[in-house]
């Protein structure tokens, strides 16, 4: 199946975050009051490169997105590690500082 393209904005890393809490509960059915979110830097070649959000469900269920700043582009998979939908953002807010979002070893709830 391929993925599908869309093209969004969003002008704050809370707005972004809600569009991808939306599109990821959207997508394995969850409710988005019930669904908890976090976000955890990635780095690539110590140099940090973009944020990655994971929505928990139940019974361990996890989907999750990656936000590629330099790229303004959102990949998106779903609870099975299939990608569902590539976004292309056209407005996007400024990346923000790596020490804002915690590293993997630094679990915290968004």
């Amino acid at each position: 199946m391929n993925p599908r393209r869309i093209v969004a904005a969003a002008r704050s890393l809370e707005e972004l975050e809600a569009y991808i809490k939306a599109t990821l509960c959207s997508q394995d059915r969850l409710d988005p009051q019930q669904t908890p979110i976090r976000r955890t830097s990635l780095s690539r070649e110590g140099k940090f490169c973009g944020v990655l959000f994971i929505a928990h469900g139940p019974r361990r269920m996890r989907c999750q997105a990656i936000w590629i700043c330099e790229e303004h582009r959102i990949l998106c998979y779903d609870s099975a590690g299939n990608r569902f939908a590539e976004i292309q953002l056209y407005e996007s807010p400024e990346p923000p500082a790596p020490a804002d979002l915690p590293f993997p070893s630094q679990r915290r709830s968004a």
